[in-house]
């Protein structure tokens, strides 16, 4: 047997190659993501804001291990309906976990965490040392 290597010409389009994608399965659905994160500087602090709609305060776990901050979450639901004639249960199970190493500059013991309308806010204070000072430079 001799094999032939399948050359891909745009002549002819892959009908097929769709099919291989994860958005066509649709297993890159909202569950399945890692939700987005936004990290934004300030003069006194980093706010780091994950996108998370449809979890709940409980649902979220934050862990700060040799400045690596993780953020992860664990969420099941449960949907149970009996008729007459029959019993429907129906159950799923959505997990995520992301990481973020901290520069040194943190304050680890003053973090806060909020989550409200979908959004987790992390405030992550800076030291002291580092704050930065705003300064009105004199043209000549």
């Amino acid at each position: 047997m001799k094999l032939i290597k399948w050359n891909n010409s745009p002549a002819f389009p892959d009908i097929f190659e769709p099919f291989f994608h994860d958005n066509f399965w649709g297993l890159n659905s909202k569950w399945n993501n890692i939700p987005a994160a936004n990290i934004i500087e300030e003069d006194n602090d980093y706010a780091l804001d994950i996108a998370a709609p449809g979890y709940e305060k409980k649902d979220f776990k934050i862990d700060l291990d040799n400045n690596v901050l993780t953020v992860s979450s664990q969420k099941e639901e449960k949907y149970e309906e009996q008729n007459k004639d029959y019993n429907r249960r129906e159950f799923s199970a959505y997990s995520f976990s992301r990481s973020f190493t901290l520069p040194e500059t943190i304050e680890s013991e003053k973090i806060k965490a909020t989550y409200e309308n979908g959004i987790l806010h992390i405030i992550l204070p800076k030291v002291e040392e580092v704050k930065k000072e705003k300064k009105e430079i004199e043209i000549l």
